[in-house]
């Protein structure tokens, strides 16, 4: 139904707004339709209401981001009036770990999170953004320019988004310091900078005045967290040894200097001050006194971000705030939409942790939430999928009737709601479904581990739940707007013939049964080898829709090997069945009784061997 709305009659910014969002949706300026107007009202809070006006829809709105998130009520075809606490809502997009958005693409998140009432972006780029005379800085990685920077600024501030640098300047910097004959003076060890050294604030410099130029926002997050090894590195050789809590402050003081020379208010995550200031080094910590000498050098005009993407109990987020607001500082909170270490939006996980979190933001009055999506181990999510969990976490933010989440979902991503939530309940189905797609299938490492921790009922239960979802899902292959369903159902039938696969042949090899191991060897691997060939098309596809090239790569590389490895096995059963061999060795490994023995990532499943790539 398209809307249309009197030009004349709109501020400056409500134009932009409109504007912006009839590329995509039907809003009219002066043209036909029925009629959308607005009214600004006086509310401490972000709040609207969208009421029939008989001829349409009548928005009364306290915030540019009320009155879009008014607007998409109106698309749903909904009277209601809503409210948010927070000041700022937001979400963290990380664009460092092997995905980095296409400008166009990320135009379009903006106007879904626009139209869900959020106010704030986050892009966590750890090195992706080109710096003057660094030509080994983003090398590789698909960096955007300052060009693409002021591009996505303009067409934020447009829909009422703050644009926000997050970057590093401490930690988190391999993908930098990897060129080693460039950087080598300014690397204390493999992942941080050297802290004290007059080459590393020069580079610093550099990328602070990056953001600072090419963003509106005042506002810049400078990382520093997860610092543990501070100090042990180079440093400790230039230095000898000094207490790391010294070093992180004489550091932060340096890079707030520069912040404040660029005219920027900084934000920095805060675990590393809760790590130094209770005498266990824990973050999430309520019970034991921490130091006031180390809370005292946290400089009073950074703001600290509690980061909490684990906990499933509304009381540990509210001990948390209370917990640094007893240090005197006022926290920003950061959840977490799980993108991680998935194929697909996690939202089982997901689901038990934001809820919490909003509501102990709510009952302690909490200003700036926003919902972070990482990367982790190759960024290989279709980070699509997740705008299932965005707007769901938008719903809640506004205690919102859980009755109108489907049709508001529907109106803002203009995808079918019930495709989307049968494929949100993609990670019920194990642990983590690419390790177990790119397990090595001739050493079975994760694929033993699963079974070692579930049991015998690990298979048949993996299986089953293969088999349910597809059929849950079939209906709607066609649908790419929220995650490619089409993609993930071949993820679906790779998985499930992956783990059918690796019981059959543990099978027949303990039995030495050679009619199975023929069939598996000609006839099952090969029906995978295909299998993994369309997953990596349809990879291929999705990633390319929404992403840069680069990173592409690595996945790949993952899935060429697992192909590799397939045909390496056929040619293992061929000459163990002719009597070549006498035995496949790492079928022959003996049972450790381990559980939980392997972290989750790849470079730990794909080979015995220790892999650093």
């Amino acid at each position: 139904m398209p809307f249309s709305i009197k030009k004349d009659f709109l501020t400056d910014e409500l134009k932009n707004l409109v504007q912006s969002l009839s590329k995509e949706y039907p809003l009219n300026l002066n043209g036909t339709g029925k009629s959308l107007c607005f009214e600004k009202i006086e509310s401490a809070d972000c709040r609207y209401s969208c009421l029939n006006n008989g001829n349409g829809y009548t928005i009364r709105y306290s915030r540019l981001s009320a009155a879009a998130r008014g607007i998409a009520s109106a698309l749903t075809g909904v009277e209601c009036s809503e409210s948010t606490p927070f000041k700022r809502l937001g979400i963290m997009l990380d664009v460092s770990r092997g995905m980095v958005m296409k400008v166009e693409h990320l135009k379009k998140w903006f106007r879904r999170l626009a139209l869900s009432g959020y106010n704030v972006v986050m892009l966590y780029t750890e090195d992706v953004y080109e710096l003057p005379d660094e030509p080994f800085f983003g090398r590789f990685r698909g960096a955007y320019s300052a060009e693409e920077i002021r591009e996505l600024d303009s067409c934020a501030k447009k829909l009422g988004i703050e644009l926000v640098g997050c970057i590093q300047t401490l930690g988190h910097m391999e993908q930098v310091l990897r060129w080693k004959t460039v950087y080598r003076n300014i690397s204390d060890t493999a992942q941080e900078l050297l802290a004290g050294e007059e080459k590393t604030y020069r580079l610093i410099e550099k990328m602070i005045r990056f953001w600072s130029e090419n963003l509106t926002s005042r506002r810049i997050h400078i990382g520093m967290d997860e610092t543990q090894d501070l100090g042990r590195g180079k440093y400790l050789n230039l230095n000898g040894y000094r207490n790391p809590f010294w070093i992180f402050n004489q550091h932060l003081r340096r890079v707030n200097e520069i912040c404040q020379k660029e005219g920027l208010s900084p934000m920095s995550w805060s675990d590393m001050y809760f790590r130094f200031g209770n005498p266990d080094h824990q973050y999430y910590e309520w019970e034991k006194p921490l130091s006031k000498e180390v809370m005292a050098q946290v400089p009073e005009n950074i703001s600290l971000v509690y980061w909490d993407y684990y906990h499933t109990r509304q009381e540990v987020y509210e001990n948390m705030i209370r917990r640094h607001r007893e240090q005197g500082f006022e926290p920003v909170v950061a959840s977490g939409l799980w993108t991680w270490s998935t194929l697909w939006y996690d939202h089982p996980h997901s689901i038990q942790t934001v809820p919490p979190c909003i509501s102990a933001c709510r009952k302690e009055s909490v200003q700036e939430l926003f919902f972070t999506m990482w990367g982790d181990d190759g960024a290989y999510c279709d980070f699509d999928s997740a705008l299932f969990g965005i707007v769901n976490a938008a719903e809640l933010s506004y205690g919102a009737d859980e009755q109108l989440f489907a049709k508001r979902f529907e109106a803002i991503c203009r995808a079918d709601y019930t495709g989307a939530a049968a494929a949100a309940e993609f990670c019920n189905l194990l642990f983590n479904a690419a390790l177990m797609i790119w397990d090595d299938p001739l050493m079975g490492i994760y694929f033993d581990e699963m079974v070692k921790r579930d049991g015998e009922n690990f298979v048949p239960s993996a299986i089953r739940k293969c088999e349910e979802l597809r059929s849950s899902i079939a209906p709607y292959l066609s649908e790419c707007e929220a995650g490619n369903i089409s993609h993930l159902n071949n993820i679906l039938l790779l998985l499930q013939k992956k783990i059918e696969f690796r019981r059959d042949f543990k099978t027949a090899y303990a039995e030495k049964n050679p009619v199975l191991l023929n069939v598996i060897a000609e006839e099952k691997i090969p029906e995978l080898i295909e299998l993994a060939k369309r997953f990596n098309r349809s990879f291929r596809e999705q990633f390319l829709n929404c992403s840069k090239p680069f990173g592409l790569d690595r996945i790949q590389l993952r899935n060429g090997g697992l192909i590799a490895r397939l045909e390496e096995t056929i040619l293992r059963i061929r000459e163990f069945l002719c009597g070549t061999t006498k035995s496949i060795p790492e079928l022959e490994q003996p049972d450790t009784g381990s559980l939980n023995n392997i972290s989750t990532s790849y470079a730990n499943i794909s080979t015995g061997s220790v892999n650093r790539w």
